[in-house]
C-alpha cells in the first residue's frame, strides 16, 4: 500500500488555493486520459461522490470516491478534505490540506494511499513513483489555474 505526500507553496490566498484544488471536474483536465463525473449535486460536502475514469476504451478503470471530511479554510484557518476511494480496482484514500504559508502564500499538502487490487506489493515502489509524478503534475496545473 504505497503512500505518498506532495507539498506545494503557491502565491494564492487560502480560499483560492482551496477552490482550485477541490474543483473536481478540473482534475480530469489535469490528469492525462481522465474524465471526472460528479455524481451528487453541489456544492461539495461530506457525502459528495464522484468518479475518475482513466484510460482508453475497454482499458479504462473507474476510481469512485466519496468525500468523508470537508472543512474549507475560514478566518485564516487550515482547510482539509478527505476522500475515500471505493472502487473495485483502485482503493485507498486521499487527504488534501490547505494551510497558511510564508508571506501570505498558501501551502497545499496532498497525501494519498493508493492500492491497486490484485497488484502484488512488489510493485508498490513503481505505483508510488508513478503516482507522485502524475499527481504532482496535476497539482501544479490545478494550482496554476490551467
Amino acid at each position: 500500500m504505497p503512500t505518498f505526500t506532495l507539498t506545494r507553496t503557491v502565491p494564492l490566498p487560502l480560499d483560492e488555493a482551496w477552490r482550485r484544488i477541490t474543483e473536481w471536474p478540473r482534475h480530469g483536465t489535469a490528469v492525462p486520459l481522465t474524465r471526472i463525473s460528479v455524481l451528487t449535486p453541489g456544492p461539495t460536502r461530506v457525502g459528495t461522490r464522484f468518479t475518475a475514469r482513466s484510460g482508453i476504451g475497454p482499458l479504462a478503470v473507474d476510481d469512485p470516491m466519496e468525500v468523508t471530511a470537508w472543512r474549507p479554510p475560514a478566518d485564516g484557518e487550515d482547510g482539509m478534505c478527505r476522500l475515500e476511494k471505493r472502487g473495485r480496482v483502485v482503493l485507498g484514500w486521499a487527504q488534501i490540506e490547505v494551510r497558511p504559508g510564508p508571506g501570505g502564500r498558501s501551502r497545499v499538502v496532498w497525501q494519498e494511499e493508493l492500492r491497486v487490487r490484485l497488484l502484488p506489493g512488489a510493485f508498490d515502489g513503481v505505483v508510488a513513483a508513478t503516482a507522485r509524478t502524475v499527481f504532482g503534475r496535476a497539482m501544479n496545473r490545478l494550482l496554476r489555474g490551467d
